[in-house]
């Protein structure tokens, strides 16, 4: 712990992720840290049938790891046409090592011929403390659907082929400053930035 700062563990090793998260904490008095910076703490695996399962599964691992608080998410996008799907195995979509343009492929070939195009990013976040224990727990829900074709650069994952309620560009068009108030990660963040303001 550094001099008057909980130092708290992003627990992942998506740079896109690690920076979104930065960026939202900025104004809270805690020492961030990434996982990044810990080479030796092996991947936890996520075996959770439910976000919120393997939320909690990381953050209580990569804190016992690092004897750090933890902060873990488990998110993903859930497409209606595809009865939920990806769900939770968004980031292996089209296979565990594929690009985020195959995945995004696979996903737009699969619902080209449905109707319905609506979809919803999901995000359950996970707060564990130095022992591993679960001191809080929340999620956020973005709805919205699949655009017909990729456009934007912004952001990572399937940001450019969602386009969000209420909105007409993709999350991979969208300033950073409009998908940190909408996005499903926001949504969870925030809740979690009241519960360690109240802390």
């Amino acid at each position: 712990m550094t001099k008057d700062k909980i130092e708290i563990l992003i627990a992942t090793k998506n740079i896109g992720k690690v920076r979104e998260l930065e960026k939202l904490l900025e104004d809270l008095p805690f020492a961030l840290r990434s996982l990044n910076e810990f080479p030796e703490v092996p991947d936890v695996e996520e075996t959770g049938a439910t976000f919120e399962e393997n939320a909690v599964l990381k953050a209580r691992e990569y804190a016992k790891q690092t004897n750090l608080w933890a902060l873990a998410d488990d998110s993903g996008l859930e497409v209606a046409a595809l009865n939920g799907a990806p769900g939770v195995f968004s980031a292996r979509y089209a296979g565990e090592n594929a690009s985020d343009e195959e995945k995004i492929s696979k996903l737009l070939n699969e619902i080209e011929e449905k109707d319905d195009r609506s979809a919803r990013f999901v995000c359950v976040m996970a707060l564990a403390n130095e022992t591993g224990e679960i001191i809080h727990l929340t999620e956020g829900i973005c709805d919205g659907e699949i655009a017909l074709n990729i456009s934007g650069i912004n952001g990572f994952g399937y940001d450019p082929v969602f386009v969000p309620k209420d909105f007409t560009q993709t999350f991979g068009e969208l300033s950073s400053d409009v998908k940190h108030e909408i996005s499903h990660r926001a949504q969870a963040i925030r809740k979690i930035i009241r519960f360690l303001h109240a802390f």
